[in-house]
């Protein structure tokens, strides 16, 4: 079952660390002339959303937010992951860990642990995405066996519109304690269906729309 972590020597050496590496990603590409990017924690780290199930390895999730593309198509899919996925894995090799793995939604890092102290595992799973129309979209990488024929493709993530405004209204209303609840109780309820669809960034926006249609 997901609980909140209650080590807080531990958060605070494991968002420090993830994010001292996503942010030198997006230094490195927003130094070079092919995009801008922002990068942030799911959530956001203030937000206090970083969850575990029983002691198991805890994945740290981070959206890579596309701005803008100056060299690159915005709809060519491939070439904007494959050249994401060179940069990450530059600034992972410079800072000891090993390349990233591909997966359909997400660059994924292997397992670290930390040399002293809380020694649970954790890695980062970095989504690339862009706002349009008020509305989030995720690059989607479904693979076929056969790389050329892999398919590329922006998805809208339901629900997703006016988000961070939505988000506004909640924290100025003080109700982010019943985000914490529900957020939680959502990824127990996947868990329990065994369900694989709904990675945090999907729970935190549904979460979100749950509790602004419930008070606004």
């Amino acid at each position: 079952m997901y609980h909140y972590i209650q080590d807080k020597n531990y958060l605070k050496c494991l968002k420090r660390t993830c994010s001292d590496i996503v942010n030198q990603l997006v230094q490195s590409i927003n130094n070079d002339s092919v995009m801008t990017v922002k990068a942030c924690l799911v959530g956001s780290g203030a937000k206090n959303l970083i969850i575990q199930n029983a002691n198991n390895p805890i994945d740290l999730d981070y959206n890579i937010i596309i701005i803008d593309t100056k060299s690159i198509n915005i709809n060519n899919g491939r070439e904007i992951k494959e050249y994401i996925r060179k940069q990450f894995n530059k600034v992972l090799r410079k800072n000891g860990w090993n390349d990233c793995h591909d997966s359909t939604s997400a660059l994924t890092t292997g397992q670290m642990v930390f040399k002293h102290g809380n020694k649970t595992a954790f890695s980062i799973d970095l989504a690339i995405t862009c706002e349009y129309n008020n509305c989030w979209h995720r690059l989607i990488h479904e693979k076929t066996g056969f790389v050329n024929f892999d398919r590329y493709y922006w998805n809208e993530v339901p629900n997703s519109r006016q988000l961070e405004e939505k988000v506004y209204a909640i924290k100025s209303s003080h109700l982010w304690n019943e985000v914490r609840y529900i957020y939680r109780d959502k990824k127990n309820l996947y868990l329990h269906r065994n369900d694989s669809t709904h990675p945090s960034f999907i729970v935190y926006i549904e979460t979100v729309n749950q509790i602004y249609d419930n008070y606004f």
